[in-house]
C-alpha cells in the first residue's frame, strides 16, 4: 500500500473505505430476490401479476424519501443519516423474513426501499471531504466509479446466489431471506466504525412545507404512473391524477422561491450545470429501470414469433451479467475520460452510447449476437452515467446541498423509470394479441420500447450540450497572499 499512499489511486481508495462493501450489500439486495420471485409468489399464496405492487410500492417510497432524508444529511451529517437508512433497510430485510401474507410483505418490501439512499449520501460524503483540498470533483468521479463497480458486483453476486441458496437450503423461503437481512446487519457496523462523519453548516432548517408540496406532487405521479401501467391508458382518472400532480409543482415552486433555506433550491437547480444533468437522469431512467423487463422478455419469447431469441432463464441469466459487466466497464472508463478531456465531455458521449445501444435494436435484434452486442453498448454507458450523475450534481451544487442535489439525480431517475414502465407494460400488453405463442408481446411494442429508450437517451446527450465546457471541474485553489513589504526595504523603481 505504500506505493499507493499520496497517489491518485490512494487518495480515492481512502475516501471510499468501507462505502465500498456499503454499495456491494446494496447490489446484493437488488440482485439476491430477482431469481426468487416465483418462489415468493407461491410462499405468499399470491399472482404474478401482485407482485408488481412490491416495486411500485418501494420506488413510490424511495422517490418520496430520498430527497428529505438527503437534506437532512446536508443539515446534521451525511453519516448520520446513512446509519438512520441502514437501520431502517436492516429492519424491513428482517421484517421480510417472517412477512407472511401479502399486506406485511408490501410493507416490509417497501420499507426495504431505504437503501436507495445510501449512493447520494456516500457520493455527498466523499465530496464534501474532497472539498477541503478543492480537489473533491475528480476524487467523486474516481469514488462513485468504484462504488458502482461494487453495486453493480453486488448484483450479479445477489442474481447467482438467490436461487442457488434457495435450492441448497432445500427451499426453505425464511432461512434464505435471512442472509441479505443479515448482510445488512453488518453494513451498519461498517459505517459506524469506518465512514468519517462531514461537517454540516449550522444554522440550517428543514422546510417541512415545501418537502410535503414536494411529496404530494411526487405521490400523485407516481402513483398515476402505477395505476397507467395496471388499469390502462382508458382510465381517465389515471391521467387526471398525473396532470393533477405535475400541476402541483407550480405552488411548490412559488412557495420555494420565498423560502430563505428551501427543501429544493430552484436557484441552483435552473443553473446551466444542473439542470441539464437531473433533466438526463430522468430520461437514462426511461432505460434504466424502464427497459430491464422488456428485454429478458423479448430474450426468452420463442422463435416461432418471427423474432426473439428462444433463451431459457440460464442464458437469460447470462445475458443480464454481460450487460452489468459492461455497466462496470463504463463505471471505471468515466473518471479515465473525465481526466483526458471533461467531464462534460464524459457525460455527452455516456448518453450517446446509451442511445446508440438502443437504437441500434431496431435494425439488428433478430440474433443472439446482436442483442449482446447492443446491451454492452448500452450498458457501457448506462454504468458510466449511474455514477456519473450523482456525482456531477454534488459538484455543481453549493456548500450544504450536496446531499439534496445528488439525490434529486435518484428522485427524477425513478420518476423517468416509473413512466417508462407504465408505458411499456401498456404497448407490450396492447400488441400481445398479434404474437403466436401465448403470452407473448408483439415485435412493434418492443420496437416502440428502443424507440423511446433511445430517443430519450439522445435528447439527455443533446441536453448536456448546454453545459458549460468547464463544468464539475476542480475548484482552483486560492493563491496565498502576497507578503507584505519590508518596512525597511526601499520601492523597487
Amino acid at each position: 500500500m505504500a506505493l499507493f499512499r499520496g497517489s491518485a489511486a490512494g487518495i480515492t481508495f481512502g475516501l471510499i473505505g468501507w462505502l465500498f462493501l456499503v454499495e456491494i450489500t446494496s447490489g446484493v439486495l437488488q440482485g439476491y430476490y430477482v431469481p426468487l420471485i416465483p418462489d415468493l409468489v407461491k410462499h405468499l399464496g399470491i399472482h404474478d401479476a401482485d407482485f408488481n405492487w412490491f416495486e411500485a410500492a418501494q420506488l413510490l417510497l424511495s422517490a418520496l424519501v430520498v430527497p428529505v432524508l438527503a437534506k437532512v444529511g446536508d443539515m446534521f451529517g451525511h453519516k448520520r443519516v446513512l446509519l438512520i437508512a441502514t437501520v431502517l433497510t436492516a429492519g424491513a430485510s428482517w421484517w421480510l423474513v417472517f412477512a407472511d401474507n401479502f399486506w406485511t410483505f408490501l410493507a416490509a418490501w417497501a420499507l426495504q426501499g431505504f437503501y436507495v439512499v445510501w449512493l447520494p449520501l456516500e457520493i455527498a460524503l466523499i465530496f464534501e471531504r474532497g472539498r477541503r483540498t478543492n480537489t473533491g470533483a475528480s476524487q467523486t468521479r474516481r469514488a462513485a466509479g468504484l462504488l458502482v463497480v461494487a453495486l453493480e458486483a453486488g448484483a450479479i453476486i445477489g442474481a447467482l446466489s438467490g436461487g442457488r441458496i434457495f435450492e441448497a437450503l432445500g427451499g426453505n423461503v425464511q432461512v434464505t431471506l435471512m442472509l441479505p437481512a443479515v448482510a445488512v446487519s453488518l453494513v451498519f457496523f461498517a459505517i459506524l466504525f469506518g465512514v468519517p462523519e462531514s461537517e454540516p453548516l449550522p444554522g440550517r432548517k428543514l422546510d417541512l412545507g415545501g418537502f410535503v408540496l414536494l411529496s404530494l406532487a411526487l405521490l400523485l405521479i407516481t402513483s398515476g404512473l402505477t395505476f397507467l401501467r395496471l388499469n390502462g391508458p382508458e382510465t381517465w382518472w389515471v391521467w387526471a391524477i398525473i396532470v393533477l400532480g405535475v400541476v402541483m409543482f407550480v405552488p411548490f415552486g412559488r412557495y420555494e422561491l420565498r423560502q430563505e433555506d428551501p427543501a429544493i433550491d430552484l436557484r441552483v437547480l435552473r443553473q446551466p450545470n444542473m439542470w441539464p444533468v437531473q433533466l438526463t437522469a430522468g430520461l437514462i431512467g426511461i432505460s434504466l429501470l424502464g427497459a430491464q423487463a422488456p428485454l429478458s422478455t423479448y430474450a426468452g419469447t420463442p422463435r416461432e414469433n418471427g423474432y426473439g431469441l428462444g433463451l431459457d432463464a440460464g442464458d437469460i441469466s447470462t445475458l443480464i451479467g454481460v450487460y452489468l459487466i459492461s455497466m462496470i466497464i463504463g463505471a471505471l472508463l468515466f473518471p479515465l475520460v473525465s481526466k483526458w478531456r471533461t467531464p462534460r465531455f464524459a457525460l455527452i458521449v455516456a448518453a450517446f452510447l446509451v442511445a446508440a445501444g438502443y437504437l441500434l435494436f431496431l435494425p439488428f435484434h433478430l440474433e443472439t449476437w446482436q442483442v449482446f452486442m447492443n446491451m454492452c453498448i448500452a450498458g457501457i454507458g448506462s454504468g458510466a452515467l449511474v455514477g456519473a450523475m450523482p456525482a456531477a450534481a454534488a459538484a455543481a451544487a453549493p456548500r450544504g446541498q450536496t446531499g439534496v442535489a445528488s439525490a434529486l439525480t435518484n428522485t427524477t431517475k425513478t420518476i423517468g423509470g416509473s413512466f417508462a414502465s407504465a408505458v411499456f407494460g401498456v404497448v407490450l400488453f396492447a400488441g400481445a394479441s398479434a404474437a403466436v405463442t401465448a403470452s407473448a408481446s408483439s415485435l412493434s411494442g418492443y420496437l416502440i420500447v428502443w424507440a423511446v429508450c433511445g430517443g430519450g437517451a439522445l435528447v439527455a446527450a443533446v441536453l448536456l450540450f448546454f453545459v458549460p465546457k468547464l463544468a464539475f471541474a476542480d475548484a482552483d485553489p486560492v493563491p496565498d497572499p502576497l507578503p507584505a513589504p519590508s518596512p525597511t526595504s526601499s520601492p523597487t523603481p
